[in-house]
């Protein structure tokens, strides 16, 4: 092997140890963080998705590299589509946490009542509460059950939000790690 090889397979391990385990474990915790409604760390871990997802082409052209056009290996082959595989669904992964971000953004919205103004007790022309229809006390209570109302949780607080996406994420960054060890298995067995 020579020293330009040996340059080129330290690249593209280095490559797949820096961006296929911060990929892995982005991938793999975000459907902890969709439950728990935590839409800043889901934010995070898709952009953390986003990054380390382009990256990953670095173990691809690298390995494209080590091979010198010797496509024939059957590994090498497998490998590749793997990888590809892979790729498209880290595509669908992405697409999925995007969209759970903005499930979660706008439950968050939601759930943040609006202001109710508080209405004045009705008074007469002396300045003293009416007995009869509204008193000061009738009034405070009208007014907060407005208030009462509107802090009662809406219908997406008490359900699960984005659980097609939190499912499809668990199935798929599940499957991905798992390409990722056949390949791997792939690589040294053959290498």
């Amino acid at each position: 092997m020579s020293t330009s090889d040996r340059i080129l397979l330290f690249l593209h391990i280095g490559f797949a140890i820096f961006t296929l385990g911060p990929l892995t474990a982005a991938t793999m915790s975000t459907p902890r963080y969709i439950r728990k409604r935590d839409v800043v760390v889901v934010r995070y871990l898709h952009r953390t998705t986003q990054i380390y997802g382009i990256g990953t082409l670095g173990i691809f052209l690298i390995g494209l590299g080590l091979a010198k056009g010797d496509l024939a290996e059957v590994w090498l082959t497998v490998s590749m589509t793997l990888f590809v595989v892979a790729l498209v669904l880290l595509l669908i992964v992405e697409r999925d946490q995007r969209k759970a971000v903005h499930l979660l953004e706008v439950a968050a919205a939601e759930a943040v009542p609006a202001p109710v103004p508080a209405r004045p007790a009705a008074t007469d022309k002396a300045g003293e509460a009416k007995e009869g229809g509204a008193s000061a006390e009738g009034g405070a209570a009208e007014a907060e059950a407005p208030a009462a109302g509107a802090t009662a949780e809406p219908a997406a607080a008490t359900g699960e939000i984005a659980q097609v996406e939190r499912g499809r994420l668990a199935a798929m960054s599940g499957v991905v790690a798992l390409i990722w060890l056949v390949i791997l298995v792939l690589m040294v067995w053959n290498g």
